[in-house]
């Protein structure tokens, strides 16, 4: 546990604990979760189709718009990676400019907040 681990809200560790139990389901290399304004939570993974291709945190942003979401509390990205995918974080800022997005590691770690 890092010390950013202290400060986080027990709703922000909802949502890594949600990317992170999506992306152990799969075994997708990332796992994303976003919570809207209005609390609900959106969960998904990295999609890699022929005809489709979509970061963890796009897709998770996808269905939360698709499912009427008008703006982002937070987003949580749950990767080996040591950043988040700017076009990941631009989908999110899309919706809500400025939104925190967390990256968690594999253990659910907080690593950072972008």
């Amino acid at each position: 546990m890092t010390d950013l681990d202290h400060d986080l809200a027990p709703e922000d560790a909802k949502i890594i604990t949600l990317a992170r139990s999506a992306r152990a389901r799969t075994g997708a290399a990332e796992g994303a979760a976003v919570r809207d304004t209005d609390g609900r939570t959106y969960a998904a993974t990295t999609i890699a189709l022929p005809s489709l291709k979509l970061t963890a945190l796009q897709a998770a942003v996808a269905a939360a718009v698709s499912s009427g979401a008008e703006g982002l509390e937070a987003a949580a990205v749950v990767t080996a990676a040591d950043t988040v995918d700017a076009d990941s974080v631009a989908a999110a800022r899309d919706l809500t400019a400025g939104v925190p997005v967390l990256r968690a590691d594999g253990t659910g770690t907080l690593r950072e907040t972008v």
